[in-house]
């Protein structure tokens, strides 16, 4: 959706907005805010692990369990259900299943697995965003809401090409929704990697780049085995290349198929009405 004037968004009966950005940068919270306010709240992330990971988180809490002699047990003779209890607010089955690699010793996974992994996660998280206009019908048809906000993950920049006007993906989006990118700060970046640095987490990559880094990181540390390779140790140094890969694919989305607003504009918005003229401010500005 692109618009001449803050005035032909403004006055439209019904809404749909998709907010992209780096992790932290307030994406959820203004879904949360316009989801008080009535609008349908669309989380990829949440669809990625409820509809096209679910099996897989599923099967690998059962992989799990079976190394239990009395959860083994149970599990054959169909005495216990196991299943994922993803939310909004917790995203740690997702993030669990598609682990680290690295030394197994310290709870990694095979590089060939992992790549295994990160290949089922990229198909998801497309599938889910070309799901965006159905649940925009959804939403209203079922629901009853006028007005849509998709709140898309932070790896988003890594399923697309942003130099294509014809990506498969981000012409969907764009047709469907308003593209609105948040930009963080160069505060903000190194907030993200101390915290990471605390509790690293499992990321998505696009495979090229993946493989890229794989190497020169073992390069850098003087490493000839994947299995030697500290897990936490390359997801650290992993998500700080990550975040400046990043940076240049998003601003390129919100070029050429969308808007821009600064992360440091989002705690001021307290209501819808908030929201319209923030987006209303990056029309007239683009």
């Amino acid at each position: 959706m692109h618009f001449s004037t803050a005035k032909q968004f403004t006055t439209l009966p019904r809404k749909a907005v998709t907010v992209l950005g780096m992790s932290g940068v307030g994406k959820t919270t203004l879904a949360s805010l316009l989801m008080e306010s009535g609008w349908f709240q669309y989380s990829v992330d949440y669809r990625i692990g409820t509809r096209y990971m679910d099996e897989h988180i599923v099967d690998n809490f059962k992989r799990e369990a079976m190394k239990n002699p009395f959860l083994r047990d149970l599990l054959r003779s169909d005495s216990i259900y196991i299943r994922s209890n993803i939310s909004f607010d917790n995203l740690a089955p997702l993030s669990t299943y598609l682990g680290k690699p690295g030394d197994p010793a310290k709870g990694g996974i095979p590089f060939t697995e992992y790549k295994r992994r990160q290949a089922e996660h990229r198909e998801a998280e497309i599938r889910s965003l070309q799901d965006v206009p159905e649940f925009i019908r959804r939403s209203h048809d079922i629901y009853q809401c006028e007005h849509f906000i998709c709140d898309s993950g932070g790896s988003l920049c890594e399923v697309v090409d942003p130099d294509n006007l014809n990506d498969p993906v981000l012409k969907i989006l764009a047709q469907s929704t308003l593209l609105l990118y948040i930009e963080g700060t160069a505060e903000h970046t190194k907030m993200l990697v101390e915290r990471f640095r605390k509790n690293p987490k499992p990321m998505y990559y696009q495979p090229a780049f993946l493989d890229a880094k794989w190497v020169e990181y073992k390069t850098l540390n003087k490493i000839n085995d994947d299995n030697e390779v500290d897990p936490d140790g390359f997801a650290v140094w992993g998500f700080e290349q990550l975040l400046h890969h990043r940076l240049p694919l998003y601003r390129k989305i919100a070029e050429n198929f969308g808007y821009t607003v600064r992360m440091r504009d989002i705690p001021d918005v307290k209501t819808e009405d908030g929201f319209l003229k923030l987006v209303a401010n990056a029309i007239e500005h683009k």
